[in-house]
């Protein structure tokens, strides 16, 4: 057994798939045009209190170009970086399983048909998967890597019901537990730092989420954007809201991934909105620049995840 020295420190999400791809693999973002059911109506309006969706994908995602065109677009977008030979299309944009089971399929379809394209990673919510589209997802994961993405966003319902999420938490270990049953690779998203989620409630989350059967976790920051209600309620009631600075977050990371289960891989741990768009806290900071930090950081403390989890 390697001493904690020896060990990575940190499951990160891109080193496992680039040991399952034997290569560096690249996400190419797509927008399908999909909506929301708590935009549309069918559960709620205005959608999630902390969501521009604007902030979240590359300009060159516009649902007036086929699917095919964005992949294409996406190849040039990340060209110039990366040369790349493994390539998943990400559904990225609003929740991609929710409208007309055929009418997504056929998106779905339309990107495995490109040559290029690897497998598919989904975005969704866990309120909108269905039968369908879960044995469809299943049959695919048997020839193609297929990763459904769950915005979890809080295990806590006091938490989900004030940013207008729209489900609870159980909704999300039902339908988490039913997509791995189906043997699909499944991430979650939660968000640290929502308002009244206390330190030892971000801590809690932890333990709870590990005991998901989860391939990958994505952490974001609480990030105020313009044109969210979330951003005039960070106005009325600033009070509300605790925002880190770029080190005080660092650490609230670590200490969250001590109670993390190792087994679960981590792909990132912020989230980066357009200078445009965001009102606070503007860390100026880029992704790679935040994984050498906390990678300094967490030896520094001499910590590594799943140091205080507990299996049971």
């Amino acid at each position: 057994m390697l001493p904690i020295s020896m060990k990575p420190r940190i499951n990160y999400y891109n080193a496992l798939l680039k040991k399952q791809f034997n290569g560096r693999v690249q996400k190419i973002s797509i927008n399908a045009g999909c909506t929301c059911p708590n935009r549309d109506g069918s559960i709620g309006v205005g959608g999630c209190t902390y969501c521009n969706n604007q902030a979240f994908y590359p300009d060159y995602c516009q649902p007036a170009k086929s699917i095919t065109q964005q992949i294409e677009d996406g190849f040039i977008f990340f060209g110039h970086k990366y040369e790349n030979k493994i390539y998943l299309a990400y559904f990225q944009a609003y929740t991609n399983t929710y409208g007309d089971n055929q009418h997504l399929i056929s998106y779905y379809e339309e990107a495995l048909a490109h040559p290029k394209i690897d497998g598919l990673v989904v975005g969704t919510r866990p309120d909108c998967m269905n039968d369908t589209l879960l044995e469809y997802f299943a049959q695919k994961a048997k020839t193609n890597y297929i990763m459904i993405e769950y915005g979890v966003e809080s295990v806590h319902d006091k938490t989900l019901t004030f940013i207008n999420r729209g489900h609870t938490f159980d909704t999300s270990c039902k339908t988490i537990y039913a997509t791995a049953n189906k043997g699909i690779h499944i991430g979650a998203h939660l968000i640290l730092g929502l308002p009244f989620e206390s330190h030892q409630m971000m801590m809690e989350s932890a333990k709870t989420i590990s005991k998901l059967p989860l391939d990958m976790l994505k952490l974001h920051q609480l990030q105020i954007v313009r044109g969210t209600l979330m951003s005039q309620q960070y106005a009325q009631h600033p009070e509300w809201f605790t925002l880190f600075t770029l080190n005080n977050y660092i650490d609230l990371a670590i200490d969250f991934i001590e109670y993390l289960s190792p087994s679960i891989a981590i792909e990132r741990f912020v989230s980066q909105s357009p200078k445009d768009l965001l009102i606070a806290p503007d860390w100026g900071i880029k992704n790679y620049e935040f994984t050498e930090k906390i990678n300094k950081r967490i030896i520094e403390r001499e910590s590594y995840q799943g140091r205080f989890f507990q299996v049971k």
